[in-house]
């Protein structure tokens, strides 16, 4: 008998608690938050398969991606001055088709494929290249066509791969002419570069550029300063390039997780003891954020709580304070988050810690999950809770004002109407003729007939669709609910509201 009230009391303490829990997460329920996943293609995960295998893989991807509150795809289309879409400028991905130059069969263009498919699912997709490397370690043949064949003196090798060299402004120009290539014929949403910038450091090499450095110093006292410099001009040309072709195109960067140690900046420097952005690899990515170089940051912040040089919570907080010019978004490690133990709690893992965290940043406006596969795959039950908990309900992406801060006109002419595939709420584009009062998405809400109509709740969002109708659920048509729909433009400037009331 004892037991079994034990067990009654527990049971009552459990549906105490969900509640609480539960209106926890709801009222830190954000409406705008970049809720990203890299889909990269250089661990090979597509290598083997064909157009019909690798859009299944990918499809699959997606939806549950979609299901876990996802909203932006990072997909990786060009991992070593190759291509993963059809290029004129530089050699078919072999991370594609096995071979560096070998075109696809049967032919399809994935980058493409990619946009159709997030943008169907009301999912932005951000161009994921990596700027200077022009081949990794296990590449063993380069095509004909490739950049280190045509021209072997614009690269250097280091650690069993090649570099293009960040000092020459002809690399700059090239990288530039293939951002460019990509942002004039696809509508991406976003253009991502990722951590790779002069390389990582091996252990016993050295950077073979002592005598260009020599030769054209460039009123540079030191070589850290030259390189950082070489960086800065193709950062900031590249951003000119993306913007004067498409000036709604989001230019952000993923950086490492460190820009700089206390030991080696007392003043700016974080509490860490690891590699650094600014010192390893010659980035000056707080540069670049002040100067609104980039659009949006991303350092990946792959550490868990407690790391002894490296601490998540740490690395948190240091980005927060000093990035806050432009969006920030952590990068976050999956797996690792899973993998350790809640210093507070060593029966959970470190995912609601974490989360704990990010609510309590001021300048933290959303998270890139590294990498896609391991939330498809539930590791840790990490995708579970992205869709039961704190991805619940849709985000919309975070405003740029600095792009765009004009709203479009509302939705016309909202209407249900039967058709043959059932009761569809059907609804006109707003007007608009220019890129930034163009609507591209729109967001639908739904209220019951005793709930006030509050679109600042997300919990009303229904779908983020590029669609201009949707399928109702009609049941016995006796119960009324009223329908809003607003207007996003690329920004995701959100309009004013149009509703109808329904019966279904």
């Amino acid at each position: 008998m004892k037991y079994v009230m034990n067990q009654i009391a527990n049971m009552k303490r459990q549906f105490l608690i969900l509640p609480l829990l539960m209106a926890v997460i709801l009222c830190h329920a954000q409406k705008r938050e970049f809720r990203g996943a890299w889909i990269q293609a250089v661990n090979g995960q597509f290598q083997g398969l064909d157009r019909d295998a690798m859009q299944s893989t990918l499809r699959e991807q997606l939806d549950v991606l979609q299901r876990d509150g996802v909203n932006t795809i990072i997909f990786q289309v060009r991992p070593e001055c190759d291509a993963l879409y059809p290029s004129k400028i530089e050699p078919w991905s072999r991370f594609l088709t096995g071979v560096q130059g070998r075109a696809p069969q049967p032919y399809w263009d994935p980058l493409a494929w990619m946009i159709a498919e997030c943008h169907n699912r009301g999912m932005e997709l951000h161009a994921w290249i990596n700027p200077y490397r022009a081949k990794t370690k296990g590449t063993t043949q380069l095509a004909a066509n490739n950049i280190c064949v045509t021209n072997p003196d614009r690269y250097f090798s280091y650690d069993n791969q090649y570099i293009l060299n960040p000092a020459l402004k002809e690399n700059s120009d090239y990288i530039c002419r293939v951002a460019d290539d990509i942002v004039s014929r696809y509508d991406i949403d976003g253009f991502h570069i990722d951590d790779y910038f002069y390389p990582y450091p091996a252990a016993g090499q050295a950077i073979p550029d002592q005598q260009l450095y020599e030769s054209n110093r460039s009123g540079f006292a030191n070589i850290g300063d030259w390189r950082r410099n070489n960086v800065n001009l193709f950062i900031k040309a590249l951003s000119e390039t993306i913007h004067a072709r498409k000036p709604w195109v989001k230019f952000g960067v993923s950086p490492f997780g460190i820009y700089r140690n206390q030991s080696s900046d007392p003043m700016n420097g974080s509490a860490t003891k690891g590699l650094q952005n600014y010192d390893d690899l010659y980035a000056d990515v707080l540069l670049w954020v002040n100067n609104g170089w980039v659009d949006y940051c991303v350092p990946q912040v792959y550490w868990q709580i407690g790391h002894p040089t490296a601490d998540y919570a740490t690395l948190i907080r240091w980005w927060d304070k000093h990035a806050s010019n432009r969006p920030l978004f952590i990068g976050e490690d999956v797996e690792r988050t899973v993998k350790f133990a809640d210093l507070q709690n060593q029966n959970s893992h470190q995912m609601a810690a974490k989360r704990n965290l990010h609510q309590q940043m001021h300048h933290v406006d959303g998270v890139v999950l590294w990498y896609a596969k391991a939330v498809v795959n539930d590791v840790g039950n990490y995708g579970t809770m992205l869709r039961d908990n704190y991805w619940r309900y849709p985000a919309l992406q975070p405003v740029m004002p600095f792009i765009d801060n004009k709203k479009p006109k509302k939705p016309r002419g909202l209407k249900p109407v039967w058709t043959e595939d059932g009761y569809i709420l059907f609804w006109k584009a707003p007007r608009g003729k220019k890129w930034d009062d163009v609507a591209t998405k729109y967001v639908v809400y739904r209220f019951d007939s005793k709930e006030k109509v509050n679109v600042d709740d997300p919990s009303n969002i229904i779908a983020i669709t590029n669609k201009t109708y949707y399928k109702l659920p009609y049941d016995n048509g006796k119960t009324k609910y009223t329908y809003v729909i607003t207007a996003l433009d690329r920004m995701s400037n959100e309009s004013k509201a149009k509703k109808k009331t329904i019966k279904l």
